[in-house]
């Protein structure tokens, strides 16, 4: 390898996997001081790199400037005056990305792509004759693309990636002196992955009982509608959906006592900073490799099913019609495990 070396790093979306780049790549350059890194990504993802040294940020507007053959084909334009990139490491491994690489092709840059396993997945997630087993995990497949490049990717310490952040200002009333913060994020991408919402809304109930503060993290307008009224709802309880910039959450997500999440952005943002992950897992399942950094298999929260994963990313609907995965799991489970987590 050379002296000094710069990876164009490519992974476009979404936010949880991109999250899940983050400890990798400050562990391979932790481990690789010669090394420089430049991001290629939605420009919304920034904030999640900020205070990493020698990583650097190229954002992609795959909806409107690097839209398309011709935008992919601008962005390689754009990419390419940074001459010092050497090496490309395809961490998405998908059409967009394939066609950067095949831009780049035409230079003398070394390129690496994820194996995603996907023959393994397909297996793990079949009706019939299902193998049942964990698979790589996601971190390690991605450390495995930096292995290809000539790089050391030592990620057995998996130890939080940043530290505490201050508090927005707009956020400081919700973060009063003597009570525990608990995050909880209800939402999923599919419907699949997510707890029921009115349990979940009694799950919250009985947290701020316990004179805690609740924040709710979510997004979009309906969720933010749903969040909004709970918080109209339940004392101790704040929603930030919608309130805050995506940096300003990262900061609150930071501070928090606790994060409960589906398995979902959430619980891989909040491991960043080393907060204490309670996960609730439907559809999908840990054996995928999509765990958060550092979750300790004792703060999952799952039913044990035969049918499950039925889908990786918990895009299906539930063949059985009852969604059973998510309706076995009693309130008391999860509260049991952010009580014994938290001491609330």
């Amino acid at each position: 390898m050379q002296q000094s070396q710069h990876i164009l790093v490519i992974r476009f979306s979404a936010m949880g996997d991109v999250a899940m780049t983050v400890p990798v790549i400050q562990s391979v350059l932790l481990q690789n001081p010669q090394l420089n890194i430049t991001i290629v990504s939605n420009a919304f993802f920034q904030p999640l790199f900020h205070g990493i040294e020698r990583c650097h940020f190229y954002p992609a507007n795959l909806k409107q400037q690097h839209k398309g053959m011709k935008g992919i084909f601008r962005l390689y334009q754009e990419l390419k005056k940074f001459t010092q990139i050497n090496a490309i490491a395809d961490l998405h491994s998908v059409l967009r990305s394939s066609i950067l690489k095949f831009f780049f092709r035409s230079g003398s840059h070394k390129i690496a792509t994820i194996d995603k396993g996907r023959a393994e997945k397909k297996a793990l997630t079949r009706k019939e004759n299902k193998i049942s087993r964990p698979l790589t995990t996601t971190h390690e497949r991605y450390a495995e693309v930096f292995r290809q490049l000539g790089l050391v990717a030592d990620i057995k310490k998996q130890l939080p990636v940043f530290d505490v952040r201050p508090v927005p200002a707009g956020a400081a009333a919700m973060f009063e002196t003597g009570k525990k913060i608990i995050g909880v994020a209800p939402f999923a991408q599919h419907k699949e992955k997510m707890y029921p919402l009115e349990k979940m809304q009694t799950v919250v109930q009985q947290l701020a009982a316990k004179n805690n503060k609740v924040l709710l993290f979510g997004g979009g307008e309906k969720e933010s509608a749903v969040l909004q009224q709970w918080e109209n709802d339940i004392e101790n309880v704040h929603s930030v959906a919608g309130k805050f910039s995506f940096a300003e959450e990262l900061a609150i997500i930071s501070n928090l006592s606790t994060m409960v999440s589906m398995d979902s952005a959430n619980m891989h943002l909040a491991a960043l900073f080393g907060v204490p992950v309670v996960s609730i897992w439907g559809a999908t399942h840990p054996y995928a490799g999509f765990t958060s950094w550092g979750l300790l298999p004792e703060n999952i929260v799952q039913a044990d099913l035969y049918c499950r994963p039925c889908s990786v990313f918990g895009n299906k609907p539930c063949y059985r019609g009852d969604h059973a995965c998510m309706n076995m799991i009693a309130r008391e489970m999860i509260l049991e495990k952010i009580i014994r987590m938290s001491d609330v």
